[in-house]
């Protein structure tokens, strides 16, 4: 696709704000038959479909050809309305959610009481976002008047949120409608979309696979076309697993560029970074403009861009000097068909020019699972803790699964020294991880040693010993980078020989989020993978 287009550029200008993340555009008042007849304004922009509207709004097939980006600009230049695209949005959800299971909360009345809202303010057409239909993930991101389970029937009936996340909010600053919430494992505590609350989400390329975790509602709502951008989180792999899983991009941005507040302004020592899952380069990255930039009151901050994000898309990479890497943290061995998509990926970097050279794993695997494990463990824990003082009881054995009770025993063994050196190893596998990059520009592995497994294996609700030997290596690439804080992305790379989803990882030096969208935006022109949709 053309990612410089005229189109992107307006986009990105309405994105841009010096970097801290406020969504301005203004709108464009033209007659929708103006624009059908203006064939110049679809020059270079491949996402745009042929309108051709019917009688009772925006078609199917129209929405489906549109990215966040598409919808966006016609919605400023008037081409399409705000409403045609949240009914579109929910007419989809009300036909395929059923299949998938990705949204467990719908909003609709929220939606459109913020779209009636900004009309009356005169900002309906205005906006990076303006009118895109989007979705929240339930897990710690609240959303003012509504209610946050994180996939725990212990928090079913928790009270509806006083305020929205910073980041939530920067999204709606920018004109996104969020109508409703999707799936997640009990606390994001897996690398598969099932709870006991809310039950099975699917993988719309097959039915009988898990979508990943713990952002698998999102990757699933997105897959299947309800959304074109969902918002997600990372503490584990939780952008990235789903993303390669469902055929998507995921970037896991670098700590701290995103906002955890208000209230608290890092989720689990940093580890935890939240952004989208979506199924364009482009829109990762005007999401992250939209989302990206200081939060006030937080000690915690990244330099300011040199240019947006969308910018770097169009951008050429230049010749990289990339490190593969395909040992895992727990040695386990690549499927046959993850190896040959790798071996297929740089076969393709090669080919345009870059160098790549095998590297040995550069950190210890026991420091950075001890490390992630007592941070994780015990903010949970903290969690409960209070969830269990507002509620007066303990958490009983119907409350939590079975996964999440045995994490919960272990972190009440962690001591307060043990979780401060906890947090020098994040600090040392950091080190470690960015001492390549003096040589590398970035890295290359695989996202997952295995395929998408299949549904019910990976769930919390069974013994601890058999979902421990069935998750040995679901994160063990993709673990690094939330502990080291690299930003680092899965992109759409290949297909499994029965039609799965692969998807391939690189990684950068912290702060790098620009050379990733540069190579990102490369490796999407040479091989474009959004023609291909889940049969759904």
């Amino acid at each position: 696709m053309e990612n410089d287009a005229d189109m992107q550029g307006q986009a990105a200008s309405a994105a841009w704000d010096g970097g801290q993340g406020i969504a301005t555009s203004s709108p464009m008042h033209w007659q929708r038959r103006q624009l059908l007849k203006a064939g110049a304004l679809l020059a270079g922009a491949s996402l745009l479909p042929r309108f051709g509207f019917a009688a009772g709004g925006l078609a199917q097939s129209e929405y489906l050809d549109l990215d966040a980006t598409a919808m966006a600009e016609q919605v400023r230049r008037g081409a399409i309305s705000p409403e045609e695209l949240l009914a579109a949005a929910l007419a989809r959800c009300d036909t395929l959610n059923p299949q998938v299971n990705a949204v467990v909360m719908r909003h609709d009345d929220y939606a459109r009481r913020l779209l009636a809202a900004r009309k009356r303010q005169g900002l309906a057409r205005t906006g990076a976002l303006a009118g895109v239909p989007f979705l929240l993930k339930d897990l710690n991101t609240p959303l003012a008047g509504t209610t946050t389970s994180n996939g725990s029937r212990f928090f079913r009936d928790a009270p509806a949120a006083q305020h929205t996340s910073t980041l939530a909010a920067r999204y709606e600053a920018a004109g996104a409608l969020i109508f409703g919430k999707t799936a997640v494992p009990e606390f994001g505590l897996t690398t598969t979309t099932e709870s006991l609350l809310w039950g099975q989400t699917r993988n719309p390329w097959n039915l009988a696979h898990s979508a990943g975790g713990s952002s698998g509602g999102a990757a699933a709502a997105v897959a299947a076309g309800i959304v074109p951008a969902a918002h997600a989180t990372d503490g584990g792999g939780s952008i990235r697993i789903p993303a390669s899983y469902c055929g998507l991009f995921g970037m896991k941005p670098s700590r701290y560029r995103t906002p955890s507040g208000p209230g608290r302004f890092e989720s689990w020592f940093g580890a935890s970074a939240a952004h989208v899952v979506s199924r364009s380069v482009r829109d990762s990255a005007l999401l992250l403009d939209v989302g990206q930039g200081h939060e006030p009151g937080s000690p915690y901050w990244l330099p300011p861009l040199e240019r947006p994000f969308v910018d770097e898309v169009g951008r050429e990479p230049g010749k990289l000097r990339v490190a593969l890497l395909d040992q895992s943290l727990t040695g386990l061995a690549l499927d046959a068909d993850i190896r040959r998509v790798l071996d297929d990926t740089v076969k393709l970097l090669l080919s345009l020019g870059h160098e790549v050279e095998q590297i040995a794993q550069p950190v210890q695997p026991q420091q950075v699972f001890a490390a992630h494990g007592a941070v994780t463990g015990t903010a949970l824990l903290s969690a409960i803790r209070d969830r269990e003082q507002r509620l007066g009881r303990s958490a009983g054995a119907d409350d939590l699964e079975q996964v999440t009770r045995t994490v919960l025993e272990r972190a009440q063994g962690v001591s307060g020294e043990a979780l401060y050196r906890a947090r020098q190893s994040f600090e040392a596998v950091s080190l470690a991880m960015e001492a390549q990059f003096e040589r590398f520009d970035v890295i290359l592995s695989p996202v997952t040693a295995t395929l998408t497994p299949e549904l019910g294996k990976l769930r919390l609700s069974q013994p601890w010993e058999d979902y421990a030997s069935a998750a040995t290596g679901s994160a063990a690439f993709t673990v690094v980078a939330n502990v080291s804080g690299q930003p680092a992305m899965s992109l759409p790379s290949g297909w499994s020989e029965s039609g799965l989803p692969i998807g391939m990882m690189f990684t950068a030096r912290l702060g790098g989020e620009g050379v990733l969208y540069r190579l990102a935006g490369q490796l999407e022109r040479e091989r474009p993978w959004q023609g291909r949709r889940a049969a759904i």
